[in-house]
C-alpha cells in the first residue's frame, strides 16, 4: 500500500550567508527540514523557518478559471521547450502565480509527479480544471516523447477558445449592463418619483389619461408587491440554472433555440462549429484514433446540439463510414465544412484541414461579434429612450391636458 504524499506548503525562512548578510525569502516544500536542509546546501545557515499564514479574508483566492489554465499550458510548454524540467517548471510556474487556489493546484501536480506519477496522471486527479481531452493529448505526449509539442498544441487549442468566449462575452456584456443600468433607473423612477407625481394628480381631482393611468399602477404594484417579484425573478433564475445543469433534454431544446435566435444564434453556431474542428484537428494531430477523437470532441463543443451531433458522428465513424458521410447525415454542418473535410480525407491532410476550418470560423466569429456590437448599439439606445422617456411622458401627460383646457 502506497503512503499517502505529504502536501507541499510555502515557507517563509531567514538566514545568513557566508559573509554574514542576513537574507530571506520564500519556499516551497514538505516541511521546515527540507527547507533548512536546502539553505545549508546553498552555504545559507538558517535563522527561521515558519509555514506562511493564509490570510484570514479570502484566503482561499479566486477560482481557477479556464484561462489559467490556459495561461498555465503556455507557460509549462515554454519551459519545457526551453529544456527546464518538468518539476523545476511546475515549481517556477507555482511561485509565479498570484491565485493561492492555482498555486495550490500545481503544487498538487509536481508532488504527483515527485511521487512517481506521470503528468497525465497527476492532472487526471483534477478533472475540474483538466478535462479529457486535456489528459488524454498529454498521456499521447508523453508516450510519444514528445510533450513539449504537444503542451504547445494544448496551449494553442486553448487560447484559440478562450479568445472566442472572450469575443462572445465581450458582445454581450455591454448591451446586458445597459439594460440591467435601464431597468434599475425605471425601477427608481416607479418607487420613489412617479408617487410625488401622483400625489400632485389626486389634487387635480380629474381623470388621468389611460397611458398615465398605467404607470401610476404599474408603480403601485412594484411599491406593493416588489419584494415579490425580486423573489420570484431569482427563483426563476434559480430554476434555470437547475434545469441546465441538471436535465439533458432542458440544455438540447435551451441550445437548439439560441442557434435559431438572430444574429446571435449566428455566432453560436459558428464558435460550436470552430471548438469542434479545432478539438478535433488537435486531437487527431497527437495520434488519437478518430473514434476516440470524436468520443473527446462529443463533450467539448459547448453547445448540446453539437455535442450529440459529434457522438452520432462517433458511432457511424466506428462502423465503418467516412467522416464526410457521417457529417452529411447529422445535417448540422454547412456545405463548406463537409467538403473541407473530404479533400482532407482524400489527401490525407484531415487535420491540416480542420485547422483551417476552424481558423475561417473563428475570423466570421470575430466579424460577426463586431457587426452584432454595432447592431445592438442604437437598439439598447432605443430602449432606454422607450423606458425612461415613456414614464417622463406619462407624468406630463395630464399637465399638457390641463393647459388645453384652460
Amino acid at each position: 500500500m502506497a503512503t499517502p504524499t505529504a502536501e507541499l506548503n510555502v515557507f517563509l525562512w531567514e538566514g545568513r550567508d557566508k559573509r554574514g548578510v542576513k537574507l530571506k525569502g520564500e519556499q516551497i516544500a514538505k516541511n521546515q527540514n527540507l527547507v533548512k536542509a536546502d539553505l545549508r546546501r546553498q552555504g545559507i545557515t538558517p535563522i527561521r523557518v515558519r509555514k506562511k499564514s493564509k490570510p484570514l479574508l479570502g484566503g482561499a483566492g479566486r477560482r481557477v478559471k479556464s484561462k489559467d489554465i490556459a495561461i498555465f499550458s503556455r507557460q509549462l510548454a515554454t519551459m519545457l521547450q526551453s529544456g527546464v524540467p518538468l518539476v523545476s517548471s511546475l515549481e517556477i510556474i507555482s511561485g509565479g502565480t498570484p491565485n493561492p487556489r492555482l498555486q495550490k493546484l500545481i503544487n498538487d501536480i509536481r508532488a504527483d509527479i515527485e511521487a512517481g506519477g506521470t503528468l497525465a496522471e497527476a492532472l487526471g486527479k483534477h478533472p475540474v480544471h483538466f478535462d479529457e481531452l486535456y489528459c488524454n493529448l498529454v498521456r499521447a505526449g508523453e508516450s510519444s516523447g514528445a510533450l513539449d509539442g504537444l503542451l504547445d498544441s494544448i496551449a494553442t487549442y486553448k487560447e484559440r477558445i478562450e479568445s472566442i468566449k472572450g469575443k462572445i462575452k465581450k458582445a454581450m456584456f455591454y448591451p446586458i449592463a445597459v439594460v440591467a443600468v435601464a431597468f434599475i433607473v425605471t425601477a427608481i423612477l416607479l418607487v420613489y418619483v412617479i408617487p410625488q407625481f401622483e400625489s400632485v394628480f389626486d389634487q387635480f381631482g380629474a381623470d388621468l389619461p389611460a397611458f398615465t393611468r398605467f404607470v401610476v399602477d404599474l408603480s403601485r404594484s412594484v411599491r406593493e408587491f416588489g419584494l415579490v417579484y425580486l423573489i420570484g425573478f431569482a427563483g426563476l433564475v434559480a430554476a434555470f440554472i437547475f434545469f441546465k445543469k441538471r436535465s439533458l433534454a432542458f440544455s438540447h431544446w435551451l441550445d437548439r433555440m439560441t442557434l435559431k435566435i438572430p444574429v446571435i444564434g449566428s455566432v453560436l453556431e459558428k464558435a460550436a462549429i470552430s471548438r469542434f474542428c479545432r478539438t478535433l484537428a488537435t486531437t487527431f494531430t497527437a495520434g488519437v484514433p478518430l473514434v476516440d477523437a470524436l468520443d473527446i470532441v462529443s463533450g467539448a463543443t459547448g453547445n448540446q446540439v453539437y455535442n450529440d451531433a459529434a457522438a452520432r458522428i462517433r458511432d457511424d465513424v466506428a462502423v465503418g463510414h467516412s467522416l464526410r458521410l457521417a457529417l452529411e447525415q447529422v445535417k448540422v454542418f454547412p456545405h463548406m465544412v463537409i467538403q473541407m473535410t473530404s479533400i482532407g480525407e482524400e489527401a490525407g491532410s484531415l487535420d491540416d484541414m480542420l485547422n483551417k476550418v476552424a481558423d475561417f470560423y473563428e475570423e466570421e466569429v470575430n466579424n460577426t461579434v463586431d457587426a452584432l456590437t454595432s447592431l445592438l448599439e442604437p437598439f439598447i439606445i432605443v430602449l432606454v429612450g422607450v423606458l425612461v422617456g415613456g414614464m417622463v411622458i406619462a407624468m406630463y401627460l395630464p399637465i399638457f391636458k390641463m393647459a388645453s383646457i384652460f
